[in-house]
């Protein structure tokens, strides 16, 4: 695909990052797929089961949450254009806002999770339960690795300079920290809202 920049001269388009985060997405995508089925299957065989279970949620736990995930989404993105604007220092304070806003969801689930074990329930409750400490703790286990990923695009972001290697990293670490994000949305609904 070819777009016109000033002057009337083209540059070609690209799909930012590299074709392996690409693949690492679809590949994730397709297993939550699975998992999110899953959720809606055991919601219609036990609605009255999973309905209970989810009133014992606290809604609010999952919107700051939610709110946590799209805000560092927001911080990395724009830490994206800076970058690509050649304003690195710009783009490091962002990543590092994003990376805030990842361990404030790190802790809050940890307070979240410890709440529900003190309370007794257990991925061993029922079937609702099963999936949310199974299907959180996995998302949670993808929200750690987007924070060391978090990590390196700050890092590469701080180079006096920035050329295509270090935007390709930093453009691929911003693709998987979305796709958290995706993830997220759709486990928030299908846990706290349906």
């Amino acid at each position: 695909m070819n777009s016109v920049v000033g002057g009337g001269r083209r540059t070609k388009e690209r799909v930012p990052g590299e074709i392996g985060i690409w693949l690492f997405v679809m590949g994730d995508l397709m297993v939550f797929s699975v998992f999110f089925i899953l959720i809606a299957i055991g919601q219609k065989e036990h609605a009255a089961l999973f309905n209970a279970s989810r009133a014992q949620l606290d809604m609010w736990v999952g919107v700051f949450n939610t709110f946590l995930l799209l805000t560092g989404s927001w911080f990395v993105a724009i830490g994206v254009a800076r970058c690509r604007a050649g304003l690195s220092a710009g783009g490091a304070r962002n990543f590092t806002l994003g990376i805030l806003c990842g361990v404030g969801f790190v802790a809050n689930k940890a307070v979240e999770w410890g709440g529900k074990i003190s309370d007794g329930l257990s991925p061993a409750t029922n079937d609702f339960y099963m999936f949310f400490f199974v299907f959180t703790g996995i998302h949670l286990l993808h929200v750690l690795v987007g924070l060391v990923v978090l990590f390196v695009v700050r890092s590469a972001s701080c180079r006096p300079t920035i050329g295509v290697r270090e935007l390709r990293t930093i453009e691929s670490g911003a693709v998987f920290w979305h796709l958290v994000d995706l993830l997220w949305v759709v486990l928030f609904a299908l846990l706290y809202l349906l």
